[in-house]
């Protein structure tokens, strides 16, 4: 990645994935999303939609996101995210809702 680029992570579940009938749940993806090229550079699948906490480290792993703004959701303001953001010299925008301790 360039220096300063924009990485975006965020879970979404698979539309359309949800199949009753064959007893199939839906598919849960943490995705990184590279700002400049509006392409995915990075994904991984979870149990469930609530496990993104788990799984933005593991994508995390997989990146080279040195000198990049990392930007995440409220929900996934971890603190393990955080530091697995910084072990690889990155920065961090966190969107932090009012619920949440500081």
């Amino acid at each position: 990645m360039t220096k300063g680029s924009v990485i975006a992570i965020d879970g979404k579940t698979v539309s359309g994935f949800y199949d009753k009938s064959n007893k199939r749940d839906a598919m849960h993806m943490v995705s990184a999303f590279y700002a400049a090229n509006e392409i995915v550079i990075g994904q991984v699948k979870t149990a469930e939609k609530f496990i993104e906490k788990t799984a933005i480290p593991e994508l995390l792993k997989l990146l080279e996101i040195s000198g990049c703004l990392v930007i995440i959701v409220a929900m996934s303001c971890q603190k393990k995210i955080v530091s697995e953001i910084l072990n690889k010299n990155a920065d961090y925008l966190l969107a932090v809702k009012g619920n949440q301790n500081a």
